[in-house]
């Protein structure tokens, strides 16, 4: 069985340091074979605000496609004056009702400037996602100072960070491979005898 991943980055600045993390957490999914890994970019996607009519209904039919028939999610998001970033939540909020996130095992990774990190940011993001359905993991990934993991190539220069930025993608997959798709694979037994 493929498994899907849709990778959502929470901001649209050219050479945002969000971007350089999800990246990091990219690479570490691509690792695995029979991976998937679909990375949305939100500034191509000219998204409505709540209540208007898309400039593009064709870019978000397709966008609320790959989230639909993604098998888990990864945002990653920084976190502005104290909260989510306000394409992360213009994402969620095109993402349809019900919701295309719900049942979705959803990894989070936040970054931020200030030295608490992304504590704000990651537990507004949790909470969104479980009211809209979806199943957000348990220990959200927060990097604080990040403009000193990465050098302006966008490499990271702390071993420490890095391994964090890979474990949210790690923790995804393990969260997938050891309760998702063996009810999948249960269902797809069930269906068969069924026949």
């Amino acid at each position: 069985m493929t498994i899907r991943i849709a990778t959502i980055c929470g901001s649209v600045r050219p050479g945002n340091y969000t971007h350089m993390a999800m990246n990091v957490a990219i690479d570490e999914l691509r690792k695995t074979s029979d991976i998937e890994v679909t990375a949305i970019d939100l500034s191509t996607l000219d998204l409505p605000l709540p209540g208007l009519d898309a400039r593009n209904p064709e870019a978000i039919q397709a966008f609320q496609t790959i989230i639909e028939e993604a098998t888990g999610v990864l945002l990653a998001a920084p976190e502005y004056h104290g909260g989510i970033s306000s394409p992360m939540k213009l994402a969620i909020d095109n993402l349809g009702f019900p919701s295309k996130l719900a049942g979705k095992p959803v990894a989070i990774l936040g970054v931020a400037a200030g030295a608490i990190g992304a504590i704000k940011s990651t537990e507004q993001l949790r909470a969104i996602c479980a009211h809209v359905g979806a199943v957000p993991l348990p220990l959200a990934v927060s990097i604080p100072l990040i403009q000193q993991v990465f050098n302006e190539q966008g490499e990271c220069q702390d071993p420490r960070a890095e391994a964090l930025i890979r474990r949210s993608a790690t923790s995804l997959l393990d969260y997938i491979n050891n309760a998702v798709c063996p009810k999948l694979s249960l269902e797809a037994l069930l269906r068969e005898k069924s026949t």
